[in-house]
């Protein structure tokens, strides 16, 4: 038997809510709709200043906190509309919400994700799972990645090593060998960096096509000494986000430069840093891939798509030849994770989290 689903997703981009409706069962998934609603800019920036450190933090999460959840609700609701599906019809929604700090070292380690999921039961009549992350961390994981799972059961196959990677603003990688999940883990900067950039110098959200990095030269200097990183050396388990790969340390690479590169060449470079430690995460698996598949926003831009192929020795593509199109993967993952959850099934895999053992992640909040 098969359940309708909603999975609900704003990224590390902080771009918009992906907002997907999927047909659930145990042995199949079968996306049926999807939404985009971009934030607006104002809401946008919100985020983005919320993700790093500053004046009177509680205040401005808390109602922030209360603006998303509102968001949330609004998105799963058009895509109702969209979908001519009524509230009654949907089992339930599955909120991953959005990262405002993800810190997964230390002793106290932790992850927050706001979008109040009581605005969204209350605003869609329909019982919401969220908080999917902590449950992992409780049993020392570190919360993400979480949508390898998903990648699993969507797109494996026998027989077949496989890659999939989703490029979001930050970018991970699932290695299925055969039916099995061997490996997940994030590999640093997706389309973060390059979205910050352009947004710095031209005042858009993100570089369409890739076309103004395109235009520019990669500096080789500059190059080299981003890939010193420190967390593209880890071993996984390993996760990411905007507190390692932001602007402000974008600006302290530049500024350990003998010259200012021209900011077009910069944005080329990023590029190519997101390519290059994407191909070399993936060549330190050491398996033989057959296939290698792309999902999120990354997969549309066509330069990053293209060096990503030239850098390959195997088949790449992006997912819509699976059968999910690259933005609708997210989400979908999300609507299944509270799949799982209602079902009382594990969400997490601990060879890709760290965790401890297999745990049943999110809390419910009944319509």
């Amino acid at each position: 038997m098969s359940d309708l689903y909603i999975g609900l997703m704003s990224g590390t981009s902080a771009d918009g809510i992906d907002a997907t409706l999927s047909e659930i069962s145990e042995t199949n998934i079968n996306v049926i709709a999807h939404l985009e609603v971009p934030h607006p800019q104002s809401l946008r920036q919100q985020i983005i200043d919320l993700c790093a450190p500053g004046d009177n933090e509680i205040e401005r999460l808390g109602r922030l906190d209360q603006q998303l959840g509102r968001a949330f609700a609004d998105a799963a609701n058009a895509l109702l509309d969209r979908a001519k599906v009524t509230p009654e019809q949907v089992t339930a929604i599955g909120s991953h919400g959005q990262t405002i700090r993800h810190r997964p070292n230390g002793d106290d380690k932790f992850t927050l994700q706001i979008a109040d999921p009581n605005q969204i039961a209350q605003g869609t009549s329909i019982t919401t799972v969220a908080d999917f992350r902590r449950r992992d961390m409780a049993v020392g994981g570190e919360g993400a990645p979480l949508a390898p799972a998903f990648h699993q059961a969507a797109f494996s196959c026998e027989g077949k090593n496989r890659v999939v990677v989703n490029i979001g603003g930050i970018s991970n990688v699932t290695l299925l060998e055969g039916k099995q999940l061997t490996a997940g883990f994030d590999t640093g900067p997706g389309n973060g960096l390059m979205d910050g950039w352009i947004k710095r110098h031209k005042q858009v959200n993100y570089d369409h096509n890739g076309d103004w990095a395109y235009q520019g030269r990669v500096d080789t200097p500059l190059l080299q000494q981003l890939l010193q990183h420190p967390f593209l050396s880890k071993a996984s388990p390993k996760s990411t986000g905007r507190e390692d790969f932001h602007l402000d340390w974008l600006d302290g690479q530049l500024n350990t430069l003998d010259y200012p590169p021209s900011p077009v060449d910069v944005q080329a470079t990023l590029l190519e840093y997101t390519a290059q430690t994407i191909h070399q995460q993936i060549e330190q698996m050491n398996k033989a891939i057959d296939d290698i598949y792309i999902c999120g926003g990354g997969a549309l831009n066509k330069a990053l798509m293209t060096r990503l192929q030239q850098l390959s020795r195997c088949s790449l593509t992006d997912t819509s030849a699976m059968g999910v199109e690259p933005q609708q993967v997210e989400g979908a993952a999300f609507g299944w994770l509270a799949h799982q959850t209602l079902a009382r099934a594990s969400g997490n895999c601990p060879a890709v989290t760290g965790a401890q053992r297999a745990v049943i992640l999110g809390g419910i909040y009944y319509a």
